[in-house]
């Protein structure tokens, strides 16, 4: 059973890291090395590994930390389901559940601990668990002598718009910077996910995998600009647009176009057609924003597009 003290989901995405990285047996786990690449504080990071160590797949060397215990053959989701790390569990959709009320409006902003409690039906342990996942995220954070604070951003029509104009004129320019370098293994990794995808992930994918999946992509070509302000902005804006995200997952019948999108964008990257690449990137972000034009419908029946 998974310790609800523990962010399962980041457990998760370490497994995944592990797959597609192809880390063998042995390889060592740095917590702050993977607390970067998740974009998330150490502490739920070093939680994970506790918790992967515990299940046997990582082993733990005094003074050292934890390393690669065995190999992780088959599909992601049927390791995570053997773990027990399944996104069926208690914290996992009340977090998305969160989310939602606060898209709806459903929820206060800032509410005690003991009315999320409450209206969620957790114990302690469960709601700091969602609480800390939550915080982990960027989206909240406890206020003293009151409870905790949600996030206002990306709730209001105009912070969304916001938000995608932001990346409009940001992910494009990333593709034309002096020192922009996407290594040939990365390239190949965010084709792989894009075909698998096609290939029946859409349908199959949990709400965690898809959004972190359609973030990876932007984020991992801005992170090729090598320009760290970029990187920076781009990593703060997906921090904050999480909330939109999840819910826009409901439906997923735009998600076959978005991963051609992002196969022919790779394909000119490949090629070395940078100019091309940018400006095709623009296209696939303006084409987002003109399906906005009824912005506080799309808000309400949670239908946002996401690529």
């Amino acid at each position: 059973m998974v310790n609800m003290n523990v962010d399962s989901s980041i457990a998760k995405q370490i497994i995944a890291l592990i797959k597609t990285e192809a880390w063998p047996v042995g390889s060592h786990l740095p917590a702050q090395m993977l607390a970067d690449r998740l974009r998330v504080s150490r502490q739920p990071v070093n939680s994970a590994l506790a918790l992967l160590h515990e299940k046997g797949v990582l082993m733990r060397e005094r003074n050292r930390g934890y390393f690669v215990a065995q190999e992780l053959p088959g599909p992601l989701d049927d390791i995570v389901a053997g773990l027990g790390l399944a996104e069926s569990d208690i914290v996992t959709s009340v977090y998305f559940q969160i989310a939602d009320d606060l898209l709806k409006h459903e929820l206060p902003l800032a509410c005690p601990e003991q009315l999320i409690r409450s209206r969620y039906g957790l114990t302690a342990a469960q709601a700091n668990a969602v609480l800390a996942r939550i915080v982990s995220e960027g989206w909240g954070e406890r206020k003293f002598g009151y409870g905790w604070t949600f996030s206002s951003m990306l709730t209001t029509p105009d912070s969304l718009l916001q938000s995608y104009r932001l990346r409009l004129a940001l992910e494009p320019a990333a593709l034309l910077e002096p020192g922009f370098r996407l290594e040939r293994k990365l390239l190949e990794q965010c084709r792989a996910t894009e075909r698998h995808l096609l290939a029946g992930g859409i349908d199959t994918a949990t709400t965690d995998e898809l959004h972190i999946r359609g973030v990876r992509f932007h984020e991992s070509l801005v992170e090729a600009s090598g320009n760290p302000f970029f990187i920076d902005t781009i990593k703060r804006v997906n921090r904050v647009r999480r909330l939109m995200s999840y819910r826009s997952m409901k439906q997923r019948d735009r998600y076959p176009e978005h991963c051609r999108q992002h196969l022919y964008i790779l394909d000119l990257l490949a090629q070395e057609k940078n100019e091309d690449a940018s400006n095709f990137m623009r296209e696939h972000l303006v084409h987002t924003l003109d399906s906005m034009a009824k912005i506080e419908t799309i808000l309400q029946t949670g239908n946002l597009p996401s690529p």
